[in-house]
């Protein structure tokens, strides 16, 4: 087991007693080559570096693997592991995401939710980490079944840690300009509804195509589509009997923008955006911010493949190597 840093305050749960101090993090991609080196934290800026992404084993559907290309013990052979101890004894700390666009998510390949909340848990210990991330995305949303096998696998597994070490669990899901779709806010009510102390419902804000106004920076969509968000999230918590003011309901709101070129054509998250983006958070004290990817926190060079339209190397605009991170992450913690 690798041994974590502490998360920062508490985990944000019931009411508005609990307070968890805001982070940052971008995404990293860790099957991309070449490998992105999240330990050298004083290069990259990159605040709490978020591990991507933790799907099922093609041959196992209820073990964890990386991308489906890597087991855990495969990984940690290729230099995984000896990355996040750096990190950690570098006095960094990091997160991991499950699910994600590729692959297949573990709560649906799973149908057994003791054995998926082993999964998770072996990701959670191998790597100390106090806050998961969970992607759902396209047709995972509307699994019903895989979506009631999640929430009871994550609040099992809450409910193993000791009360001075809790685990934040944030749920990471796609939003237009008028908020969340009703499958993404059924995703939130599952989780709720099972127990979990859910920290926060994470915000993709990119790739709006027919939902973006031509004239709509991708600042301005994104901004409309957390104050949208933010609403249904207050709702859906004070349903589940958890009453939020403002300010905690803000709390629970994280935004991951995709800096540069977007994959809908014509849609570029410019660092003048992540500027605006940034202090929007701070003002509104959301609970975290990310980016998709620090893999792609670089400008492409000429003969790159996919460049000038969109690389997973590269963002695809003028920038300064590790600039969205250094722009995004001023004021946040990790």
């Amino acid at each position: 087991m690798i041994l974590g840093a502490g998360l920062m305050t508490g985990c944000a749960g019931q009411g508005d007693s609990e307070v968890t101090q805001p982070w940052f993090g971008g995404y990293v991609n860790v099957t991309s080559t070449p490998r992105y080196e999240f330990e050298a934290q004083d290069a990259s800026g990159s605040g709490r570096p978020v591990l991507s992404f933790v799907v099922a084993d093609p041959e196992d559907s209820c073990a964890p693997s990386w991308g489906g290309s890597s087991g855990l013990e495969e990984a940690g052979a290729n230099g995984l592991d000896a990355a996040v101890e750096t990190l950690y004894e570098q006095g960094g700390a990091a997160a991991v995401s499950f699910g994600g666009q590729s692959g297949t998510e573990l709560a649906t390949a799973c149908e057994d939710s003791q054995a998926l909340s082993g999964a998770y848990g072996a990701v959670v210990e191998r790597y100390g980490v106090d806050i998961i991330d969970l992607d759902v995305e396209a047709d995972d949303l509307g699994n019903s079944a895989a979506n009631a096998r999640r929430a009871e696998a994550v609040a099992q597994l809450q409910q193993q840690r000791p009360e001075d070490d809790p685990l934040q669990v944030w749920v990471t899901l796609p939003v237009g300009p008028q908020g969340l779709a009703e499958d993404a806010q059924d995703v939130v009510v599952q989780m709720l509804g099972a127990g979990v102390e859910l920290a926060g419902v994470n915000l993709m804000t990119m790739n709006y195509g027919e939902g973006k106004d031509s004239g709509q920076s991708l600042y301005e969509i994104a901004a409309a589509s957390a104050r949208a968000a933010q609403a249904q999230v207050k709702d859906l918590y004070e349903q589940a009997g958890q009453s939020l003011s403002e300010e905690r309901a803000w709390q629970h709101i994280g935004l991951t923008p995709m800096i540069g070129r977007n994959d809908i054509e014509g849609e570029v998250f410019t660092l003048e955006d992540a500027q605006q983006l940034n202090l929007f958070a701070r003002e509104q004290g959301i609970g975290r911010l990310s980016f998709w990817s620090l893999n792609r926190d670089r400008p492409c060079t000429e003969d790159e493949p996919g460049a000038p339209w969109v690389s997973a190397s590269c963002s695809g605009v003028d920038q300064d190597t590790g600039a969205f991170a250094r722009v995004l992450g001023e004021g946040f913690s990790q």
